[in-house]
């Protein structure tokens, strides 16, 4: 099936599809997201111009090509530079710990994507509020396959694009509550959904300017509004304050104990501006942070209340 819209493009630096784009993914069933067996990533996402489905292909170190369908297809493949990490400019960053410049030199294609596509980012964001990542996961899911459009395209499987700002506010409490989202966290997307347009222009600010747009949206603190800022605004130095693990895997990786938030950004000022690709870089490096001796974080069924 012919794409309504195709770019080939040749990356400025080593570009590695799957270390870039796979933090869009929400999890090994996103009805949004798909790795093919070509290994080819297919993303269902809505443009500003309507819905779209990408196929994002890697032909070489540097060379990618993205295909899209629907009527935001020109704008998707237009977009697709700096989803695969053109903005991401490694030049100055100094990676200074003999662990960090091995990672760093056997990773050289990892990029920070920018989707430009904020309310999508900010949605399951809040979703994975206060939750285990699966539990998160598993509202996702749900709630596309509920409410997600078809995705235009030769797909490999049947895909489904996220709702439009309007679909999230319609959503009935009901409907919340089946897909395991409480109602605080339901009633954060449904703000946020019926402010769209201040969401989106975020993808315009400085970092510091957009945080500040997020931070001040209702139900959206500072560690959604870095989660928002990895994958929708390509900041390389969003950290995600509060996170239950990232303060205790940091210290293990860095200086081999725990660590409070507090301490974990003093860990991390000597990498300012680059603090996430740093933490991304550990994870790539074989870290797995704290040994597991406590409690896991429980599993909360909403649904069941």
């Amino acid at each position: 099936m012919t794409p309504d819209a195709r770019l080939d493009w040749r990356a400025p630096h080593p570009s590695e599809l799957h270390q870039t784009v796979g933090s869009l993914r929400r999890g090994p069933g996103d009805p949004a997201y798909l790795t093919a067996p070509d290994r080819s990533v297919w993303r269902a996402t809505r443009m500003a111009e309507g819905p779209a489905t990408m196929r994002l292909s890697q032909r070489g170190a540097d060379e990618f090509r993205c295909e899209a369908w629907g009527p935001g297809a020109a704008a998707a493949v237009a977009s697709a530079p700096e989803l695969l990490g053109a903005r991401d400019d490694t030049a100055r960053f100094e990676p200074r710990l003999p662990e960090l410049v091995e990672a760093h030199r056997r990773n050289p294609g990892f990029r920070v994507p920018r989707s430009g596509r904020v309310l999508e980012a900010l949605v399951p964001a809040i979703l994975e509020q206060k939750v285990i990542t699966l539990q998160a996961h598993d509202s996702w899911r749900v709630l596309l396959r509920r409410f997600g459009e078809p995705a235009p395209g030769p797909t490999p499987r049947p895909m489904l694009v996220p709702p439009s700002a309007e679909g999230w506010r319609m959503i009935p409490s009901w409907e919340w509550h089946r897909a395991g989202v409480d109602p605080q966290r339901s009633r954060a997307i449904v703000r946020v959904a019926a402010l769209a347009e201040r969401v989106e222009e975020a993808a315009g600010m400085t970092s510091a300017d957009a945080l500040a747009r997020l931070t001040a949206l209702p139900g959206v603190g500072p560690w959604t509004a870095a989660e928002v800022a990895q994958r929708a605004l390509g900041d390389a130095d969003a950290v995600s304050v509060g996170d239950y693990h990232l303060a205790n895997f940091v210290g293990h990786a860095l200086e081999g104990r725990d660590m409070s938030d507090e301490e974990m950004l003093a860990a991390l000022a000597p990498w300012a501006g680059q603090r996430y690709r740093v933490i991304r870089l550990l994870g790539l490096a074989g870290h797995r942070g704290r040994p597991r001796r406590g409690p896991r974080m429980p599993f909360v069924d909403h649904r069941a209340r």
